[in-house]
């Protein structure tokens, strides 16, 4: 594994070395970090709230480390869903990551092994921060902003489930899920095609709720995507067809 700008995949000559770099993008990252503390806090109270113990909650921000997995997770099993229709709404969240990891891996050295332990390391703004002008990644600047934004969620997590038991509508906490979600879809919502995958989603939900399930409506309605990524693909590969 290099540890030096000339020798990383794609990384400019006579770039700054890997020390300066991680340096960099722990302290790009703190703001998220600093956000990311309190959104773990409340999953913390939360999840303890719905019933996970105290080590469930803690090891599942460990390991999963995705905020809009753990609260899809959360919210179905709270309304009496079932483990696999949590894994399932929480798996479809994190899909994203899979266009994400391909974009990234021409950045990374090593065999495919190493590449795909490297990648671990993705999340939404490291990811877009660590993004260089020509495509390609630094791959020392994700790790750095990636370091700090885990260690807040994890200990954010922890402060959380020791702070269990408290009033949770007293401290608005109960509102988090819809405002998480809400928020991921405002963020999102920047085409014709993103609100119509949005409003059929709703449609989806509304319909499924007095009849299906808990957790079955939110899955249902994320098959809405599909149809999203769908009707993007049939344009670009139009645009592909057409002569130049």
């Amino acid at each position: 594994m290099a540890g030096a700008g000339e020798g990383a995949p794609g990384a400019p000559e006579g770039a700054p070395g890997a020390r300066e770099r991680f340096r960099d993008g722990f302290r790009a990252a703190v703001p998220y970090a600093i956000a990311g503390f309190v959104i773990s806090m409340s999953f913390g109270v939360l999840a303890t709230d719905a019933g996970f113990s105290a080590i469930a909650a803690v090891v599942m921000s460990a390991i999963v480390f995705a905020g809009s997995a753990q609260f899809t997770a959360l919210s179905v099993i709270a309304a009496g869903g079932s483990v696999g229709a949590a894994v399932v709404g929480a798996a479809l969240m994190n899909s994203r990551f899979l266009p994400m990891g391909i974009a990234l891996a021409p950045s990374l050295p090593g065999p495919a092994a190493v590449r795909a332990a490297q990648g671990q390391a993705v999340v939404d703004s490291s990811w877009a921060m660590a993004l260089r002008g020509d495509g390609t990644f630094d791959r020392w600047f994700l790790f750095g902003g990636t370091a700090v934004q885990y260690l807040t969620w994890f200990s954010g997590t922890v402060a959380g489930v020791l702070a269990g038991g408290v009033d949770v509508e007293s401290l608005g906490l109960d509102a988090m899920f819809p405002t998480f979600f809400l928020a991921l879809l405002i963020a999102e919502l920047r085409s014709g095609r993103a609100k119509g995958a949005a409003a059929l989603g709703a449609l989806l939900a509304l319909a499924l709720v007095p009849v299906a399930p808990a957790g079955v409506p939110i899955l249902v309605a994320s098959l809405a995507s599909l149809l999203g990524l769908r009707w993007k693909a049939e344009p670009d590969a139009r645009a592909e067809d057409e002569p130049r």
